[in-house]
């Protein structure tokens, strides 16, 4: 059952753990005129204290092998960029458009043992004009500055979120198509359209091959974020109205268990060390735990040769 650690928030999101085994989580305001927060959780002594009071609407939130929080910042007066979040808070953009033309609105990361980072770009709110044509998946390199889209919206209709298989062979990418390129004037008329978890081989040049569907959600709210354990199953923000919380699915698709949530779930991710079995959990405004009998896997900070990785 899961633990409510805290509930003060708008819209929780991105929760990452950092090299210290603390846990950072984004706090998304619907008001364009917030620009929303990163929390920082203390596994050890329970407290939760703001670490950045302007966040540039942050999202997806994931740290990398030198310990820099990396952030996807989104619309509705938000960066609209990759971002790297300082330790003193400040908010540095990596790249803010494709081929001269502004991302739409970074939603969700992850981070390759290479370096490369892979983040969705999809537009749910915001008033910003639309300059891009289609919402997609990029594989940005740090190292070289190169932004490269790898999806294509006969791909990929609206990308979310997306994580890696511990063999690093698999990009997984939950396609979330509410309809509408802004929530706020959704109506009766406003149509979803595809909602799954798909897999894509990644090929030795970062870009990605076929699609396969692991799992559909019909016509209901498919799935947010998503966390793997070490056995690489899927752990997913399920977002179904009559079921939601935490699917946890094989590769192939199969629910193996599923742990329910209050609210509505957003995304989650395993704590490190000592807590490297529990999965951290935001849902509606709160940050939530649960142990399980797994380990996480943590892409970003494994061995780069994946050999080395079971």
């Amino acid at each position: 059952m899961l633990e409510e650690l805290w509930n003060e928030g708008e819209f929780t999101e991105g929760v990452a753990v950092a090299p210290d085994g603390k846990i950072y989580f984004s706090d998304i305001s619907r008001s364009p005129a917030e620009p929303g927060t990163i929390h920082r959780f203390d596994p050890v002594s329970g407290a939760t204290t703001v670490h950045c009071a302007a966040s540039g609407k942050s999202n997806g939130l994931m740290f990398d092998r030198e310990g820099r929080l990396i952030a996807c910042c989104g619309a509705n007066n938000g960066r609209m960029a990759l971002c790297e979040i300082k330790p003193d808070g400040e908010v540095v953009e990596l790249v803010n458009n494709f081929e001269g033309k502004r991302l739409l609105s970074p939603n969700d990361l992850v981070i390759h043992p290479d370096g490369s980072i892979y983040f969705s770009d999809p537009r749910y709110v915001g008033h910003e004009p639309i300059e891009l044509d289609q919402m997609s998946v990029y594989r940005y390199v740090p190292t070289t500055g190169e932004l490269t889209r790898v999806t294509t919206e006969d791909v990929i209709e609206k990308p979310n979120g997306v994580h890696l298989s511990p063999d690093y062979k698999t990009l997984y990418v939950a396609e979330t198509n509410n309809g509408t390129q802004d929530a706020t004037t959704a109506d009766e008329n406003t149509r979803p359209g595809l909602m799954r978890l798909n897999a894509f081989k990644i090929k030795k040049d970062g870009t990605l091959g076929r699609k396969k569907v692991v799992t559909a959600f019909g016509t209901e709210t498919g799935i947010d974020g998503m966390a793997i354990d070490v056995k690489g199953n899927i752990y997913a923000a399920v977002r179904v109205s009559y079921r939601h919380g935490i699917g946890v699915f094989t590769p192939g698709g199969r629910e193996r268990a599923f742990i329910p949530t209050k609210d509505l779930p957003t995304n989650c991710c395993f704590g490190i060390g000592d807590e490297s079995s529990t999965l951290y959990v935001t849902a509606g405004g709160g940050l939530y735990r649960i142990r399980l009998k797994v380990d996480g896997f943590h892409p970003a900070t494994a061995p780069i040769n994946p050999d080395k990785v079971r």
